[in-house]
């Protein structure tokens, strides 16, 4: 006994995704996130309302003038 699926019974607008307004504020928290590798690209892309390669670009111009707030460790042996 197999038991068949109909495509006709998914409600294809409960598939789409509401589309994320860029706010400042949004921009931030996904830099911010990239910085602290909290987020992926592509999901600091989709929380902003972006694309990847527009997030790359905002991404490379925050590290321009935003210095670096952590020290590197070195280990000697």
């Amino acid at each position: 006994m197999s038991i068949q699926m109909s495509l006709l019974k998914i409600n294809k607008n409960s598939l789409v995704e509401e589309k994320v307004k860029t706010t400042p504020e949004n921009v931030k928290e996904a830099n911010e996130g990239l910085f602290r590798a909290k987020m992926t690209l592509p999901a600091a892309a989709k929380h902003c309302g972006m694309t990847q390669k527009e997030m790359k670009m905002t991404f490379l111009e925050y590290l321009k003038y935003h210095p670096v707030d952590y020290e590197n460790q070195t280990t000697e042996n």
